[in-house]
């Protein structure tokens, strides 16, 4: 019974992950003994539950209905095994967040080091990409996104203010060509433009025109997907750059980058939690959102439908 409750949990966990090298390190077993536990439970069905490629590994019709039958089950034995830590004297658990690199240095990490040091068994697993994650699918307890754009059925809170974008450049870059008054001379500058890990398109510029959103196309020589290496390139006078104010720290304050067009950014929503609904979430969980939450009266955003 054991064994068979150990290749269920190891075809689910590959099922899902559509690989077995990622499943081996998700279950901390070695890919050829996860490979050979899936084939014992194959040959024990006398059905095949995978089909394997060179490049990818995927359910056949069998295996999908294993498991829609029993993949759930399994996440609900592993959140009631969870919910018995409140018998603890201390709160314990992993929380896995999906997060943007970006949040995770300037939000979460500070937010949560307090929690993490009283409370040395709580474990936090961050998955930071600059992608959007399912966190339904790839079994996270919670994701990081800006608040425009979380899905209407999940429970979102904010974590932090809202948030401003901010063009700017060097002195140098504005040494050589005059100060956008609007955005729509943006098109005559260089800019530095963010390549969409998401989407893989170019990042258009927003901005606000009494009350209705502006959007420009911009060109430039360079072309990056982190902010930091944008923030580098504006640094370096190779162009105009446009990030979330906070990105670009003490550079505005000190004058290594110039603002402009301010009026013409507006505040929007910032970063929040979300995750979907849960009937009891365990105590670490709890613990976590309470570390992250900011108090303040939720503003109304845009949902995605």
């Amino acid at each position: 019974m054991k064994r068979n409750l150990n290749d269920l949990l190891y075809f689910v966990t590959v099922a899902r992950e559509r690989s077995f090298t990622r499943a081996a390190a998700h279950l901390g077993v070695t890919q050829p003994a996860l490979s050979q536990a899936i084939s014992a439970l194959e040959e024990r069905m006398q059905i095949r539950l995978l089909t394997r490629t060179t490049r990818s590994v995927s359910p056949t019709t069998a295996g999908e209905r294993l498991l829609q039958a029993i993949g759930s089950r399994l996440d609900e034995i592993e959140a009631e095994l969870e919910l018995l830590t409140e018998l603890r004297d201390k709160p314990a658990g992993t929380v896995r967040i999906t997060c943007g690199p970006d949040v995770l240095r300037s939000t979460l990490l500070p937010k949560l080091t307090p929690l993490l040091r009283e409370y040395p068994d709580i474990h936090i697993e961050f998955d930071a990409n600059h992608g959007f994650r399912d966190i339904v699918a790839d079994r996270f307890d919670a994701g990081v996104r800006l608040g425009d754009t979380i899905d209407k059925d999940m429970i979102a809170i904010p974590i932090g203010p809202e948030l401003r974008m901010a063009a700017v450049a060097s002195p140098a870059y504005f040494s050589r060509y005059p100060i956008p008054q609007t955005p729509h001379e943006l098109t005559q500058h260089c800019c530095i433009n963010q390549r969409m890990v998401s989407s893989g398109g170019l990042y258009v510029w927003d901005f606000d025109q009494d009350g209705g959103d502006l959007n420009v196309r911009v060109s430039g020589q360079v072309t990056f997907n982190t902010s930091e290496h944008i923030i580098s390139a504006a640094l370096a006078g190779l162009g105009i750059a446009f990030l979330p104010e906070e990105e670009f720290g003490t550079h505005i304050k000190e004058g290594r980058l110039i603002r402009v067009l301010e009026s013409w950014c507006k505040p929007f929503p910032g970063y929040y939690l979300y995750y979907p609904s849960r009937k009891q979430p365990s105590p670490a969980f709890s613990l976590v959102v309470d570390a992250l939450r900011v108090y303040r009266e939720r503003q109304p955003v845009k949902q995605v439908t």
